[in-house]
């Protein structure tokens, strides 16, 4: 923590609110002191035989304006390393100097070397929140050994056998107070770590979560620009090449007509064939611009309707054998994945295989989904075609989910198999 611990950023506002109670308690005992009739006749004279301190910081108004300063400095705590040093002392002289106030009757504060501990735990890191809870245990030691020293020293002047029943009692008692109070700072200690340990494990997964959020932005955005370049690519590459074809084509025509209608209509008939080849580029760039294919349907019915759009609009004479074997509902985003690689590798074997068949084959179990696509086509060097955009996409695709992408080819066509693992991605 960087800034200084004020009110409005306190980590934890309870225990402000408890150091608040625990001084108030403080400030109302201050004002509590027995008086010497209502003691027992031996104390009695004991106390009246007992010169009485006085002075102006054994007054109960200085033990307030003590509590008052010593509570008014947790409004604000340093975590810069001087100042908090100084903080720290200012704390210890304010302790000390409610120890002066009230040393005249006897009583100590225990709670505020708790609160200085709590303090501590909140400035400093493990090493300084034990050198504060050490100084709190040695500082409230110190005081209550001088106070019983003074009941020690009241009690010679009862009869000896009053007197060692007074050292009996006051031995047991300091043990016991020490005992206690030691393993209150402990306790202390050991809850506010534990607090600070779990606000910061919730901030490391809040940053966690946001910069988790910020890459799948970032992947997403990555992934629609991919998207787009594609189809942008694929239209300069064939619905170009087709629309500027087919414009040569209507030239040519338009020249011929008059001299050679017979080969004028051999154009247009080029013509007319290159225009419904570029309608359907343009219906596969469309289909493929879609945000959700699969919306209301499973993966199965996607498939079989992407297989009859295939076939029913290619100009060539393609049949797809389609297996499809899927044991369990597969998370959403496995099911894009492979919609999209279907749907690429099979407009690939259409653009550049010139097979007549395509197997594809997708089974998946509970750990693992594995998509197979087989073309009877001319085959090509897989070396050479390393940088193609479609098979890029492809193994991009896999590789981002924690899956493998394997591609091989030769004369008696193409065989790409990818498999992708299910529970990592759910």
């Amino acid at each position: 923590m960087n800034r200084a611990i004020q009110l409005h950023n306190h980590p934890f506002k309870f225990l402000l609110y408890l150091e608040w109670g625990l001084l108030a308690m403080a400030i109302a005992s201050a004002f509590d002191s027995p008086p010497v009739r209502s003691m027992g006749p031996p104390l009695r004279r004991v106390m009246r035989a007992r010169p009485p301190l006085t002075g102006w910081y054994h007054s109960p108004i200085v033990v307030v304006i003590a509590l008052v300063l010593f509570g008014l400095l947790g409004l604000y705590l340093p975590t810069r390393k001087l100042p908090k040093l100084g903080h720290t002392l200012g704390q210890v002289l304010m302790i000390l100097l409610l120890s002066a106030a009230v040393l005249n009757d006897g009583r100590t504060f225990p709670f505020v070397y708790l609160v200085l501990v709590n303090r501590g735990c909140l400035m400093y890191g493990l090493a300084g929140r034990l050198m504060i809870t050490g100084t709190a245990f040695v500082l409230f030691v110190v005081g209550l050994l001088l106070r019983l020293r003074l009941v020690m020293g009241l009690g010679r002047r009862l009869p000896p056998e009053a007197r060692d029943r007074l050292r009996q009692i006051i031995m047991s008692l300091q043990l016991n107070f020490v005992v206690l109070f030691g393993l209150a700072l402990l306790l202390v200690v050991v809850l506010i770590n534990a607090l600070l340990t779990e606000r910061q494990s919730q901030k490391r997964l809040q940053q966690a979560n946001l910069t988790l959020r910020q890459s799948a932005q970032e992947i997403e955005k990555l992934a629609m620009d991919q998207e787009r370049n594609r189809i942008a690519r694929d239209i300069h590459d064939s619905l170009g090449h087709s629309l500027t074809a087919l414009n040569i084509q209507l030239e040519s025509a338009i020249k011929l007509w008059e001299k050679d209608h017979q080969k004028a209509q051999t154009f247009l008939g080029n013509a007319k064939r290159l225009g419904t080849q570029s309608l359907q580029e343009v219906r596969s760039s469309v289909a493929a611009l879609r945000q959700d294919q699969l919306a209301g349907k499973t993966l199965e019915e996607a498939i079989d309707l992407l297989v009859q759009d295939i076939q029913s609009n290619s100009s060539q004479q393609i049949k797809v054998n389609s297996t499809i074997h899927i044991a369990q509902p597969l998370p959403n985003p496995l099911k894009v994945l492979l919609y999209r690689v279907v749907q690429e590798g099979i407009t690939n074997i259409l653009k550049h295989a010139a097979a007549r068949q395509v197997r594809l084959q997708l089974v998946s179990s509970r750990q693992i989904a594995a998509l197979t696509l087989e073309d009877d086509g001319k085959g090509f060097d897989v070396s050479q075609a390393r940088a193609g955009y479609g098979l890029q996409s492809m193994r991009d695709r896999a590789e981002a989910v924690g899956g493998t992408f394997v591609i091989s080819s030769g004369s008696q066509g193409t065989s790409l198999q990818i498999s992708v693992p299910i529970e990592r991605n759910r």
